[in-house]
């Protein structure tokens, strides 16, 4: 924090930041050619009412320390002010929106300039300085060479507040004790279509102080409050504001000379009328604007004495558009200025369309100011992450039938001891589910990672299998259900590498099912940088007793679909411990990428799997794994009359099929997948022009010089392996589950979904014509 500069200079700032803002996006839609038809957009309203929080926080009150979210509406404003500071170049101001500029929200990886946190996804990305405080702790706690962090700040809009997303993650027990946390919310009570109804604040500020937080609130800027000294004053303040949202939103709209009349209404006393007449209509209206959230001074003031030792949030009255033409209207969220209106803004702002993006006078107060806070906010380049091994596997033998499921818990365990180094790195987490996604050995080894120690009251409790001790040397953190928080906290320790170049190995589990509540929060922090494993199971409809709602349909098709990740079913725990190994050594490194895991309950035979027992067999064995799957027969491609591929859990099943098929006499290949994921993208990059180096794992696996039927089966959706039918031009018969289920034995639920052995050989057959 800088000595407190001239609030007069601040203003001149201020007026210069809403303007480059406000033509930022005109000139992204009046100034640039754009015959397709298809708007370009922008917010101009919404980046008004931001414009003097902004500017409190980074010509005074910021550090190179502090790490700011900026609510997607106002990118202009934060745009603007990089700008000024000097680290956006002026070339880029005329690009929003356009290929190579600035992004439509503020980008952490994709924009030109520095931004701290990708926003855009309403609620996730206010909620994200909440993960990333929390993932700086655990960072500092493993690795004290971590380096050191301020305030992790959101600017977000009020209509963010109807997100679940927040609530969810205000209220999780350890937010609590985040005194670095400094959530400001421009409360300008409108969202897109509509002034948000009625008064709402009081219900807000009680749920974030039932959460623990501190919570100030600034309504009224000081040209307003000395008109409440006067006679009058506190009757003028209570009508203000026991207004509805929506009337005075329209008092904005009309005239200064109807104001007082406005004000007064039906029941306006005589003390009151004789105050609001005694006021200029000017300055009436200007009164009438000047809430919290505009007042520089007061602002700077806040954010001097919040208090350090508990999350604060601080509800800063706005209005949007405040000093555009549009402020106020409820149509006003992506209207633009016409040209004449933009014209006037710039002479009250003292600037100029034919040269928008002036700079201020480098020896004029505020252009002094603007360099020294540059000074002041420059930050060193992160560090590279220390080099890191992570095995290629274990070596313990899988002997025993295992499920994938069970097999991560004894990797992790195991990775303890037989490499320390890359299990250092590791951290799990898991709502509410960690005992039951098997996480417990390794919960045993490492701890439970909290914020603050917690005294186990079952420690001498000789019957208790999971020790569940709470301290800051813990690897694993527990969330409540809330599978968005939990995403949410993953994409933050997965980006820690690149905000303090600490590389961290994050891994999730959560119910499979629920990989569709969490997906879009966690596709939002592979989207800004976060690098991860998420590990959904159990799956499918093998996971029989609990039922159709239980029983996850869709998410390999997921899995295959999210950019930033590769997703992975492996049938065998080898493939298992092979592939979550290569997954691990992709995580936390710069062009890494992150990983979905679908596991499963059920136990499946290692010797099943064949896994060659010389050293160069068994290798190239792991490389066909690692790039997405070999094939498990006895004869080559060339003698198939039809070809089984199988996934995950169903292996069996497709085994059995074959052996059928073979004592009826159809000689049957059998593939098996550890990641359709990898196999699309082989398809997808056959004869690319670009000459992308990818792996040619699907001529392996289907040889083009012979060709057979296909029948695909596995746990999920059937069409997630239907792209298969392009490798040669094959018959194909897809086999899956496309209906809900409901409580049964696992015979029963293959059977009515037609995946078991009958359905895969009667598929064959069928391709056959036999």
């Amino acid at each position: 924090m800088s000595d407190r500069p001239d609030l007069d200079t601040l203003r001149a700032i201020s007026r210069r930041v809403r303007w480059e803002a406000t033509a930022i996006v005109d000139a992204a839609n009046r100034g640039r050619p754009n015959d397709t038809g298809v708007k370009v957009g922008g917010h101009q309203a919404s980046s008004a009412s931001m414009v003097d929080i902004v500017v409190a926080l980074w010509f005074h009150e910021l550090t190179s320390l502090d790490r700011v979210s900026v609510k997607p509406h106002a990118s202009p404003v934060l745009h603007a002010v990089n700008h000024l500071l000097g680290t956006l170049d002026p070339a880029y101001l005329t690009t929003l929106r356009a290929q190579g500029g600035i992004q439509a929200y503020p980008s952490r990886r994709k924009d030109p300039d520095p931004v701290d946190f990708s926003t855009g996804s309403v609620g996730i990305g206010a909620t994200a300085t909440l993960w990333a405080a929390i993932a700086h702790r655990y960072a500092r706690s493993q690795f004290p060479t971590t380096p050191e962090a301020g305030r992790f700040i959101s600017l977000l809009g009020d209509a963010e507040l109807d997100e679940g997303a927040i609530w969810e993650a205000v209220a999780d027990p350890q937010v609590a004790s985040l005194g670095e946390l400094l959530w400001v919310v421009d409360l300008n009570r409108q969202s897109l279509d509509r002034v948000v109804p009625d008064i709402q604040i009081q219900r807000l500020q009680a749920m974030f102080e039932a959460g623990g937080w501190q919570v100030v609130t600034l309504k009224w800027g000081s040209v307003v409050s000395e008109l409440f000294e006067r006679d009058g004053g506190e009757e003028l303040r209570e009508r203000l504001e026991s207004m509805p949202n929506e009337e005075y939103q329209r008092a904005l709209r009309v005239a200064p000379d109807e104001l007082a009349e406005r004000i007064a209404g039906d029941s306006g006393s005589p003390r009151l009328r004789a105050l609001l007449v005694s006021v200029s209509p000017g300055h009436l209206a200007e009164a009438l604007r000047d809430l919290g959230g505009h007042d520089l001074g007061l602002l700077v003031d806040t954010f001097e004495t919040v208090d350090d030792h508990r999350p604060t949030v601080v509800f800063a009255y706005t209005v949007k558009g405040r000093g555009l033409p549009t402020e106020g209207h409820p149509q006003n969220h992506s209207a633009l200025l016409t040209g004449a209106q933009m014209q006037t803004l710039a002479e009250s702002s003292g600037t100029s369309l034919d040269d928008p993006f002036a700079p201020f006078d480098p020896d004029s107060p505020a252009g002094l100011l603007c360099a020294r806070r540059a000074r002041e906010l420059s930050r060193p380049d992160v560090p590279a992450p220390a080099p890191l091994a992570v095995p290629t596997e274990l070596g313990h033998p899988h002997r025993k039938a295992a499920s994938t499921q069970a097999t991560l818990g004894r990797l992790l365990a195991d990775l303890v001891r037989d490499a320390p180094a890359a299990a250092s790195r590791v951290v799990t987490c898991s709502p509410d589910v960690a005992s039951s996604t098997n996480l417990g050995g390794w919960i045993n080894k490492t701890g439970v990672w909290s914020v603050a120690e917690r005294r186990d009251w079952f420690v001498d409790d000789a019957e208790r299998l999971l020790r569940w001790s709470e301290s800051q040397s813990g690897q694993h953190l527990e969330l409540g259900i809330a599978e968005v928080n939990l995403v949410g906290l993953l994409g933050e320790l997965g980006a820690t590498w690149s905000r303090w170049g600490e590389r961290l190995i994050p891994i999730a589990t959560l119910y499979d099912p629920f990989v569709g509540r969490a997906l879009e929060p966690w596709s939002f922090g592979l989207y800004a940088g976060g690098q991860s494993i998420l590990v959904g199971t159990p799956s499918g409809v093998t996971l029989s007793s609990e039922g159709g709602a239980h029983q996850s349909v869709s998410t390999p098709s997921i899995g295959l679909e999210q950019p930033g990740c590769t997703a992975w079913e492996p049938a065998f725990a080898q493939d298992l411990e092979w592939c979550f190994l290569h997954a691990m050594a992709q995580v936390g490194v710069p062009g890494g990428t992150s990983a979905y895991f679908r596991l499963s309950t059920r136990p499946v035979d290692p010797a099943r799997a064949q896994v060659p027992e010389t050293a160069d067999l068994r290798e190239r064995r792991r490389r066909l794994a690692v790039a997405g799957g070999y094939r498990l027969s006895a004869h080559g491609a060339e003698r198939d009359e039809v070809t089984l591929v199988g996934v995950g859990a169903i292996m069996p099943e497709v085994l059995d099929a074959a052996d059928a098929l073979e004592a009826a006499g159809v000689r049957a290949g059998v593939l098996c997948l550890t990641s359709p994921d990898l196999v699309f993208r082989s398809l997808q990059a056959r004869g690319r022009r670009d000459g992308a180096d990818a792996s040619d794992v699907l001529d392996v696996l289907l040889p083009a010089a012979h060709p057979a039927p296909l029948v695909t089966v596995l746990d999920g959706h059937p069409h997630t392996l239907a792209f298969l039918a392009a490798a040669r031009g094959d018959r194909i018969r897809c086999l899956g589950v496309s209906e809900f289920g409901e409580s049964s034995s696992l015979p029963d639920a293959y059977r009515r979904h037609g995946i078991d052995r009958a359905a895969i050989v009667g598929a064959a057959l069928d391709l056959l014509g036999r």
